[in-house]
């Protein structure tokens, strides 16, 4: 009785471990993935060695998530980063039958109606790619340079609401930690507190 009683609680604190697993530290090589984006095409962090990459987690049903896409805010930094070389990834770990999970064609359509300037929108049901990032929030950002190091891992800004009147006297951590790496400069503040709606692994 002893025995299966501690297999049981080990088994709880396991599958716990498993999705509060602590996310890769900064300075760390960031791990790699492949996945199959919404268009079909497979996606890796390795295949942008080389480039910077941003890593955006997304659930299109979160309240922090709309804030930023409902306003423009998030399509604004995608489309102004893009620009300079920056391959940007949104990722939906959300299993299928919970809150945000998207099959390709319905992933299609959200980028079509919110416009979305994202390199692609990465499909993540099983949270494959979320559980090796650690990624607790949607959205969890990380940052990673062209030596494949993560230079950045956290929230989007610095108000940890979802009104979308609080972008604007908000710092956005994203923004400031690319344009200080791609300055030739060390990220000033290279970790912060991810906030959102929890991600939704099955």
């Amino acid at each position: 009785m002893k025995t299966k009683l501690l297999t049981a609680l080990l088994t709880i604190v396991a599958s716990t471990t498993l999705f509060a697993a602590d996310s890769p530290a900064v300075g760390t090589n960031a791990p790699d993935f492949s996945l199959t984006d919404s268009k079909g095409k497979t996606q890796s962090v390795s295949q942008y060695k080389g480039k910077y990459v941003v890593l955006e987690w997304f659930n299109p049903e979160c309240p922090f998530v709309k804030k930023h896409y409902g306003s423009g805010n998030m399509q604004k930094l995608q489309e102004e980063f893009a620009g300079k070389g920056v391959v940007w990834l949104s990722i939906d770990s959300s299993a299928p039958g919970l809150e945000g999970y998207l099959t390709a064609e319905q992933a299609n359509a959200k980028m079509a109606e919110w416009k979305t300037k994202q390199s692609a929108l990465v499909l993540d049901p099983d949270g494959k790619a979320g559980r090796t990032y650690g990624a607790k929030n949607t959205p969890h950002m990380f940052v990673i340079n062209p030596e494949g190091k993560i230079v950045y891992e956290g929230a989007i800004d610095s108000k940890a609401t979802p009104n979308p009147s609080d972008i604007s006297g908000a710092t956005n951590y994203v923004k400031v930690a690319l344009e200080e790496s791609m300055g030739g400069k060390t990220v000033s503040n290279a970790n912060t507190k991810p906030y959102g709606c929890s991600v939704k692994y099955k």
